[in-house]
């Protein structure tokens, strides 16, 4: 009996509201403007299980479960001397730094031999990539726990030529 009551209030557990996993990932980062000046941004994620509640930046809301993703779009300016991602600045930016749980983002202008589009690389856990487009997207992928993956979208490893 005592093993039937044990297994019984843990499959109870197991299926009760509170096993259902929440994150909060903040998302600190690091704009650069030409110039030189800097400004710190956070643009995180977060899921609050037992009020149904998805936070996408600063903003919340009601949903019936985890989002499959969430797609942030990086566009190239006319004259490729900056880009202008909406979810971190209202105008645009030339360099910016993320971390996003255990994801590391940064976006950096070099100088380079071959002419590569922007004179941007876009970097993400430690490898390199170009654009090969004038617009890209860098997608959040989410699991129950919390970020499963991220995948860049129009962009090359090797140099994005124009």
């Amino acid at each position: 009996m005592r093993k039937f009551k044990i297994l019984l209030s843990a499959a109870l557990f197991a299926f009760s509201p509170f096993s259902y996993a929440d994150f909060d990932f903040k998302g600190p980062g690091e704009l650069r403007f030409s110039g030189g000046v800097s400004k710190g941004f956070y643009f995180g994620f977060g899921w609050e299980s037992d009020i149904k509640k998805f936070r996408i930046g600063p903003k919340r809301y009601n949903m019936s479960e985890i989002p499959e993703s969430y797609s942030i779009a990086i566009t190239l300016s006319k004259d490729e001397s900056n880009v202008w991602i909406q979810e971190f600045y209202k105008g645009f930016i030339d360099e910016f730094s993320w971390t996003l749980g255990k994801n590391k983002l940064s976006l950096r202008k070099g100088d380079f031999s071959s002419d590569v589009k922007g004179s941007y690389v876009l970097t993400l856990n430690g490898i390199d990539y170009f654009f090969a487009r004038n617009n890209i997207s860098i997608d959040v992928i989410f699991e129950d726990n919390g970020i499963k993956y991220i995948k860049l979208e129009g962009v090359i490893k090797n140099m994005g030529t124009k």
